[in-house]
């Protein structure tokens, strides 16, 4: 391709951009254009974006659906109309997704094989995985021409540069939640390798293709579309890539002790088309100090639960040390499908022996611990199913008996605060959601966490202090007194200004089909505390979010889309002349 013409083409759609964008402009294609031109082209039939331009321009589709102009004038290094400018970057996204689907997936593929997993005593700039993908990444930038910086292996910064000083960051992150390998089983029987892509149908299955991985691959992806065909920017963008996003958080503010805060912030990590408020993230942390069995019965010796606080996991085990392991295990059963008939059905409890042992197992469904009712959560229902035995099946109190009184006085089955009498929501933001999922045993105690999810209507400390204050009473009541932590920290919430918001919102409705409105999330993300923070996608608010989850997956069909929404978004969000 001669670089004076691309050039000179690149330069007067900035011009047009700086002269005639207008807030009500539209990209004028509609999802049936868009759909027979993904039909007609395909990666080989394009080599660049130009030339994919050229061969458009004489089909059909540029013909009877009025791109002709547009194109023209594009090609023609005539100035644009807003309209124009904004078709053009709609054919950008689909020039991405059919130009580089394929090799944007095989990345994906790359980078959930890296299993980048808290390790338990290892800080995460320390795990040796975490400096595998950050060379990954590194090396992914510099093939595409971009300029990477490790910022001390906690965030991984990726630079496409452009004119003036404003900086719009986009957010993503490395990390991902544990994995509890035995439970990735599909319903069919087939065994998943959380760290290896499997595709079933459209679905790609693997830790973190979903949440977020596939946001850090669909950003870099545009960054180089935007950067080989020398589209200027009016702006400069920066993908920071978070390293402790699910864990502990301290790597982002630790970037920015050091570094320059964006002017605009977009995290990849959270709902369409454009959401402006997140719920605070808080924990209820209870820790019961071991003790002895007391009792005559048998005794439960162990229980697992979420590995991660934020994490309904699909199953609770329980294990029972017993003399009668047969009988126990009968008992269990029987008391355990009554159970489940009486609190809805859409559960199991099964007790099978095993060795001198019995486990005890409930089988729920699993979920991101900000969406709880989208899963059935059977950490809760483990617990308060054995406080449910009293009477009925001997057991000796412990720990864990306490923990299960604790539980199913203070919490239930209920995911909404109503059984301890704090529940309250937003007309916007939602409902407050307490959520009962990590679990965690040593030699000292058993620790059960409770992930509260709070809109904006209560203060942290005002909702702090109706926790403390009925937890205080409900351990002088039973004399049970676990040590208890509790953090809450405020919930965002944006006033949407500015044509770079109207930008955002015209490109995921447009694409996606969506009401043209704003949303909120009920999960936090890196962009929480910082200026013009907002999240862009990538998931879609009326689907089951799968991040958190066994089986996590992201559909083929979404993931390119993905691909083609921000890339759109890149080169509109670059060149508009104010944001």
């Amino acid at each position: 391709m001669d670089f004076s013409l691309k050039h000179l083409a690149a330069t007067t759609l900035m011009l047009a951009s700086l002269s005639s964008f207008t807030s009500a402009a539209h990209a004028n294609i509609t999802p049936q254009q868009s759909a027979i031109i993904l039909k007609t082209f395909n990666d080989a039939s394009v080599k660049d974006f130009r030339q994919f331009l050229q061969t458009l321009a004489k089909s059909d589709v540029a013909k009877t659906d009025d791109l002709g102009p547009a194109i023209g004038a594009f090609l023609g290094n005539k100035t644009l109309s807003a309209e124009q400018q904004n078709e053009i970057h709609r054919l950008l996204g689909l020039y991405a997704r059919v130009k580089y689907g394929s090799a944007a997936t095989e990345t994906l593929k790359e980078l959930v094989a890296i299993p980048t997993v808290r390790v338990d005593g290892v800080d995460q700039h320390d795990n040796p995985e975490f400096l595998k993908i950050a060379e990954k990444i590194k090396g992914i930038a510099q093939a595409f021409n971009l300029n990477f910086r490790n910022i001390d292996n906690r965030v991984y910064e990726i630079s496409l540069e452009g004119k003036g000083d404003e900086v719009v960051g986009i957010h993503a992150h490395a990390d991902v939640v544990p994995v509890t390998p035995e439970n990735w089983v599909l319903q069919d029987g087939t065994r998943l390798d959380p760290f290896k892509v499997t595709l079933v149908g459209d679905r790609m299955y693997g830790r973190g293709t979903e949440d977020d991985k596939n946001g850090i691959v669909v950003a870099l992806y545009a960054m180089k579309i935007i950067k080989e065909e020398q589209l200027p920017l009016a702006r400069n963008f920066k993908l920071l890539v978070d390293t402790t996003e699910e864990t502990s958080g301290d790597a982002i503010p630790y970037y920015f002790e050091r570094n320059p805060t964006p002017n605009y912030n977009l995290a990849l990590d959270g709902g369409y088309p454009v959401v402006i408020a997140e719920k605070g993230y808080g924990t209820v942390m209870a820790s019961f100090a071991k003790r002895a069995g007391e009792g005559k019965g048998a005794q439960i010796i162990s229980m697992t639960g979420g590995l991660a606080t934020n994490q309904i996991p699909s199953t609770s085990v329980a294990t029972l040390m017993t003399d009668k392991p047969a009988e126990l295990a009968a008992s269990l059963q029987k008391a355990g499908t009554e159970y489940a008939k009486r609190n809805g059905g859409n559960f199991e409890v099964a007790a099978k022996v095993d060795g001198k042992d019995v486990k005890l197992t409930v089988t729920g469904v699993s979920a991101h611990s900000s969406e709880p009712e989208s899963g059935v959560n059977p950490v809760a229902r483990m617990l308060d199913f054995i406080n449910s035995l009293d009477g009925k099946v001997a057991l000796k109190h412990n720990q864990i008996t306490d923990a299960a009184r604790y539980a199913a006085d203070n919490w239930g089955l209920d995911y909404l605060g109503g059984k301890l009498g704090v529940g309250f929501a937003d007309e916007f933001m939602g409902p407050l959601t307490t959520s009962l999922t990590y679990v965690g045993m040593d030699d000292k105690a058993f620790k059960l966490a409770v992930n509260l999810r709070v809109p904006k209507g209560k203060t942290p400390e005002v909702l702090k202090s109706e926790i403390a204050t009925k937890l205080e009473a409900w351990s002088k009541k039973t004399g049970i007194a676990p040590t208890f932590d509790l953090s809450i920290a405020e919930p965002m919430y944006r006033n949407p200004e500015g044509e770079w918001v109207k930008a955002l919102l015209a490109v995921a409705s447009e694409n996606l089909g969506m009401e043209h409105k704003f949303g909120t999330s009920a999960g936090a993300t890196s962009v929480h505390e910082l200026p013009n923070g907002v999240q862009f996608g990538l998931a879609m608010p009326d689907v089951k979010y799968t991040g958190h989850n066994d089986n996590e997956f992201k559909t083929t069909e979404q993931f390119l889309l993905d691909l083609q929404i921000v890339t759109e978004m890149m080169g509109r969000i670059g060149q508009l002349p104010t944001l």
